[in-house]
């Protein structure tokens, strides 16, 4: 078994053909959509995404592009590659597909998808999560889980630049 290339097809480039999803909703797959920039990804990503995961069959990360990511956060992020940052998460045994998109937010996707459960972390209200409406509009689930203290990709990045100047 070539794992390479199992990872590799779980990627999705901005605009790809998402027939996969059509699919496993045919299946009768329950959809769980999330979505971030996963930037330098650490144990509160990994639980997060594994808590989301457990909420339907198929677990399909948004994960912003490299030029959607340096509009947010600005011109010094993001610290990994979308390719490398993709590969990654694709990585994760409980991740079926990771696509990525160039707007500011996930909303088009969102639209494109159609997912059951649309998930955030919880310093979202589920109102304000972008992509609710078009999820609440279908009988599906906006929900959100809490993040686990203490990790941050914000604070790893302030972490390693006070370590360098030391």
């Amino acid at each position: 078994m070539n794992h390479s290339s199992c990872i590799e097809n779980k990627i999705y480039p901005v605009n790809a053909d998402l027939s996969i999803v059509e699919q496993w909703r045919k299946e009768g797959k329950r959809l769980v959509f999330t979505n971030g920039c996963f930037d330098l990804v650490h144990r509160g990503h990994l639980v997060y995404l594994a808590q989301a995961a457990e909420k339907g069959d198929k677990l399909i990360i948004g994960l912003n592009s490299d030029a959607s990511v340096r509009c947010i956060k600005g011109e010094h992020r993001p610290v990994t590659d979308e390719y490398s940052r993709a590969y990654l998460l694709a990585s994760l045994f409980f991740v079926d597909a990771v696509i990525l998109f160039d707007e500011l937010t996930p909303y088009e996707l969102i639209q494109r998808v159609q997912p059951d459960v649309l998930v955030k972390g919880s310093d979202y209200k589920p109102e304000d999560i972008v992509g609710a409406d078009i999820v609440l509009a279908k009988g599906g689930e906006v929900t959100t889980i809490h993040f686990l203290p203490g990790y941050s990709t914000t604070s790893i990045i302030e972490k390693i630049q006070q370590e360098k100047k030391q």
